[in-house]
């Protein structure tokens, strides 16, 4: 019997990924708000009463979506602030991984920069309690750091809170690279990366002479 139920088990879990991953793919070309129930289950090849066993609405279904594609980013988003090494060796540490991140998962990063101002309240809120959860990670690195010293709980939050959206705007800088000639792409790349480091060096300035 148990076997029996592992195996529905894995099968419910392999329908509801299959969702997750055809929504996905449609929303490469449009919002959330646009999407039906029915495009996600026609392409999935399954009735549209069984998208319901999975999900209550197409929100909660973007609410999944966001978790699918923040939540695994937290190690990373700690490493990107990480007080090893110097200013510049985190700078290009950051911006490689951020880099990595978007190739690999360009559909997530795509869905998450459309999304997170977008018409579908639960998913804005999903993606706001998130970057909400990064900001504290980010601010509880920089605490470590020495040049931290005598700043405020408040102004150490701000600046974490700068960091995580400098953070989207560089994956937004590599997103926007991938597209185009084909035989661009790598000059795009590298340009993205040094407006990236142009600014998160700005930050790094600016957090310097804080307290001068």
């Amino acid at each position: 019997m148990s076997h029996t139920l592992g195996i529905r088990q894995a099968q419910k879990q392999k329908t509801r990924q299959a969702l997750l991953d055809a929504a996905l793919g449609l929303l490469e070309e449009q919002s959330l708000s646009s999407l039906g129930l029915r495009e996600v289950t026609r392409a999935v090849g399954v009735a549209p009463t069984a998208f319901y066993r999975h999900f209550r609405s197409t929100a909660d279904l973007g609410v999944a979506l966001v978790e699918e594609a923040l939540g695994s980013l937290h190690p990373m988003i700690r490493t990107t602030v990480s007080t090893t090494g110097d200013g510049e060796e985190r700078i290009t540490r950051a911006i490689e991984l951020i880099a990595r991140h978007v190739d690999g998962y360009p559909a997530h990063v795509r869905f998450i920069a459309r999304e997170r101002h977008g018409g579908v309240q639960p998913v804005r809120e999903a993606i706001r309690e998130q970057l909400a959860r990064f900001a504290q990670e980010v601010k509880a690195e920089l605490a470590k750091d020495p040049v931290s010293a005598g700043w405020t709980e408040d102004d150490l939050l701000m600046l974490a809170h700068l960091y995580v959206d400098q953070m989207l705007i560089t994956a937004s800088l590599f997103l926007e690279a991938l597209e185009g000639p084909e035989e661009e792409r790598e000059e795009r790349t590298r340009h993205a990366a040094q407006v990236a480091t142009r600014q998160m060096r700005l930050i790094g300035l600016g957090r310097h002479h804080w307290l001068d």
